[in-house]
Formats: structure tokens, sequence, C-alpha cells
């Protein structure tokens, strides 16, 4: 006896449908919300703490007492067109007035306090010191340089920030309203925001008048074009909080995703190319490498740890192999989470072993702030969880009892990506 035949036809989905679910995927939100809040911190401490151990001694990095004067800068920025404010005086107030603006923008993008504005003043503190002395440096100022770039383009504010907080207490003040059968206010009262964009209008201005100066071209093109795109953004959201705020969220999630795939692609670019230049010389195939940079006395902080770990011929040999290994082999490793954050571990504890035996902190800080972007979103959300707890509890807060805020966003029932 024959009954129906049980049969599972797999039905294959259109090809249009998937281009329209990974558009969705692209421009309906700001994927990695808590891997570019955890980069923008990263970096943001890093400048920080480079700028106030260097307080000392700015004058003669960056100032005009260093040896590297005003006069060799403005020939050599003359021929590589280099961006920096700098430039406009050698005066010692303004010198001073754009190092203190460094730190208070490093320090406001550290928390999260208007991160768009901040964000544009932090790049232009970043680039502005680099560039006046392009001689500095451990190799974390490149990856900084670029960073501060790239962060202009994220919405690196969206949780872990002083800015993802007066924006649950607005719609917590909004969903109230409603439940009230009040009615809500469209847009928000921001006092601040219009102001900062007045006072960055000014520096435009001035930006543009010494622009024969100031560097490339283009940089100015951007700072304007980030300041009329911010200017239209809070007339949008005062006047059409509709269809045309759509689009420009649209707009700003490609920026977004766009801007992480790239920091991405850096982070997996610096290994690869320092994986296959170490492999090519003599003393990192031979497995003594390492070796070399343990006994000179520039690079021994704590000589007597150096020299305990250079003593041992395996140790130095597993290391100096190893370090290949991780960084050649990452790249390859991103669509296996597992390997990739075995991998990710190795070359962090790697980054801090040079901050401690080589004595370069900075530089360390600055490579652990970039591949923080491929930190797992379930282990961010749970150290972000860990911290508001730590903070409730010296603080002597009482635990409101609700899920944490970064586990609001909607993230973890997202599509899986490369960041987690």
């Amino acid at each position: 006896m024959s009954g129906p035949t049980d049969t599972r036809v797999r039905t294959r989905e259109p090809f249009d449908r998937r281009i329209a679910r990974a558009v969705q995927a692209v421009t309906g939100r700001a994927l990695g919300p808590h891997q570019t809040a955890i980069v923008r911190i990263g970096f943001s401490l890093t400048w920080l703490v480079f700028l106030l151990r260097e307080l000392p001694h700015r004058h003669e990095m960056y100032g005009p007492d260093g040896p590297w004067s005003w006069e060799l800068a403005s020939r050599l920025i003359a021929d590589n067109r280099a961006f920096t404010v700098l430039m406009w005086s050698d005066g010692r107030v303004w010198f001073e007035l754009v190092y203190g603006l460094a730190v208070l923008s490093a320090a406001l993008l550290l928390v999260g306090w208007h991160t768009r504005a901040v964000s544009v003043v932090f790049m232009v503190g970043v680039l502005s010191l680099q560039n006046r002395s392009v001689f500095l440096g451990d190799g974390g100022d490149n990856v900084l340089h670029l960073a501060a770039i790239y962060l202009v383009l994220t919405r690196c504010g969206q949780v872990w920030s002083l800015d993802a907080r007066r924006a649950a207490r607005e719609a917590a003040r909004d969903a109230a309203h409603k439940a009230a059968g009040e009615a809500v206010e469209a847009g928000r009262r921001d006092v601040v925001g219009p102001l900062l964009w007045t006072v960055l209008g000014g520096f435009l201005l001035a930006t543009t008048w010494f622009s024969d100066v100031t560097g490339e071209w283009w940089l100015p093109v951007l700072l304007w074009v980030l300041w009329l795109g911010h200017g239209l953004w809070w007339l949008t959201c005062r006047l059409a909080p509709g269809e045309p705020r759509t689009l420009l969220d649209v707009l700003a999630n490609l920026t977004h995703n766009a801007a992480l795939v790239v920091i991405m692609a850096e982070v997996c670019l610096i290994y690869a190319t320092a994986g296959w230049y170490k492999i090519q010389g003599s003393r990192w195939q031979d497995g003594t490498a390492l070796y070399y940079p343990l006994h000179l006395d520039y690079f021994s902080p704590w000589p007597e740890l150096s020299e305990l770990l250079g003593s041992s011929g395996i140790m130095v040999l597993l290391l100096t192999y190893g370090t290949v290994i991780v960084q050649i082999a990452f790249p390859f490793t991103l669509f296996h989470r597992k390997v990739k954050n075995v991998l990710l571990v190795a070359m962090m504890l790697e980054h801090a072993g040079i901050a401690v035996l080589l004595g370069l902190p900075v530089f360390s800080l600055a490579m652990i702030s970039a591949d923080a972007v491929f930190l797992p979103t379930v282990f961010l959300v749970a150290l972000g969880a860990r911290v508001a707890r730590g903070r409730d509890r010296l603080l002597g807060r009482r635990s409101a009892g609700a899920l944490p805020e970064q586990r609001r966003t909607g993230e973890e029932h997202g599509p899986r990506t490369l960041v987690g």
C-alpha cells in the first residue's frame, strides 16, 4: 500500500529577496555599536594618556621649544600638505590653546559627550599635533592618526556614553507623556548642540581662511561637509522627523558600517604586512629576533624581567615564532569565531607584554584598541554589565533590576557579523 510521499522540497530564496535582505542589514541599523564604542573609548583613552604623560615635555615635542622648529615644520608641510592648525601661528598662546583643546576633546570623547561634534575636534587635535612633528612616535601614532579620521564617520556614541544615557532619559520621558495622553514635542530642546555647531562654524571659517598653510584641501572640505550635515540633521529632527529623518538615518548607517569595515580591514592589513615582513628577516627565521630588543637598555624599563625572559632560549624561540604565526594567521580566521577569539586574546596579551617589557604603553594601548573591533558582542555586553554593577556598588546605588542599557539595542538578536 502506497501512502503519500513525505518529501521536503527546499525552495531556494529568490536572488532579489537576498539582495533586499542584505541592503536592509547594512542600512537598517548601525552594526557593531558595542565594538565601535569600545574602539572610541580605547583610542580616546590612548590619546589622553599620551597627552597627559607628555604634558611637562609638550613644548619640546610639539611646541615652540622643540628641535623641529616652526620654520622647519612649515617647510615640510608646504611639501607634504599635512593638515595641522599649529601652522596658523608660532605663538605660545596658540599652541597652549590647541594642546588644551586636544586634552579636553579626548576626555569628552572618552565619556561620550556630544560625540558627533567632539569626535571632529578630537580628529583635528590628533592630526594637528602629530603632523606638527612627524618624526615623533612609536608606531601607535600611525594607527591613532587613521582611527581619529574613521571615528568621525561612525555612530560610536550609541552605547556606553553620556549621549546614550541622555537619549534613554528622553525616550522614557516621551513614553511617560504618551502614557498620560500628553503631546510629545518633536525633537528635543538641545541648547549645547547648536552652540557647539556655531562655535565649530567659526573655527571652519578660520580653517578656510588659513587653507594655504593648513594642509590638504580635502580635509577642510570634509569638515565643511560634516558641519553642514550635522546642521541638516538637527533641522530634520526638529522640523521633519518622518521620512526625511529616516533617509538621514539610512545614510548615517551606511557611512558607519563602511567605516567599521575599513577599521577592520586596516587591522587585518597591519597584522598581515607585519607578519609577512617578519618572515623575510633572518632573525625571525632562526627564532632569535626577540632576544635583541630584550637586551637593549633603551627598551628595558624592567631590566631584571627582560634578562629573565631573554635568558631562556626556548621561551625566546616560542615567542618569536608565535608572534609571526599569530599575525599571519589572524586575517584568515575571521570567519571561524572560536579560532579568531583565541588569536585575538593572544595578540592582546602580546601587546600587553610589549607595554611591560619594552616600555611602549601608548603603542600597545593603541593596538589593543584597534584589536577591540573584533571582540564578540556577548563578551562586551557581559563586560558592560559587570562595569555597571561595579559602578553602582562604588557609588552606593541600588540596582534597578532591569537589563543593562546596552542589552536593549537589539544587537544580540541581529545577524552574526565578523565583529561578533
